[in-house]
């Protein structure tokens, strides 16, 4: 695979129920159907794996060039705000050549708000 690949890493916050990850894993997988050649990974701040620089490190193994994280957070607080920019600039320090982009949170996104707003209309 080129080193120039494009990946993504759906970045969520974790949790110790085992279950709690399903709807992350349903995203990477309809990214997946929508895009079969798309190199996407899900990663946890914490109380799941696998964690951020394990993700990145698997992407960049298997030809990511380029990584776009996407925080996967309705709301923006401390970990979409200051824990996440400093866990990305300490992955960028550790792999110089990767592209690496830090998305908003998916919760900032006008299309999100607006799909919301449609589900509670029923």
């Amino acid at each position: 695979m080129s080193r120039a690949a494009n990946a993504i890493v759906l970045f969520a916050h974790g949790s110790r129920d085992p279950l709690w990850c399903k709807p992350i894993e349903a995203v990477a997988a309809r990214v997946r159907e929508l895009d079969p050649s798309a190199m996407v990974a899900c990663a946890y701040l914490e109380l799941m794996q696998p964690d951020l620089p394990t993700a990145v490190r698997s992407l960049v193994a298997d030809g990511a060039g380029h990584i776009s994280v996407v925080p996967m957070f309705l709301g923006v607080g401390r970990h979409a705000r200051q824990d996440l920019p400093e866990l990305v600039a300490m992955l960028q320090r550790a792999h110089p050549g990767l592209g690496l982009r830090l998305q908003a949170a998916i919760g900032e996104d006008p299309r999100m708000v607006d799909l919301m707003a449609q589900i509670a209309l029923g």
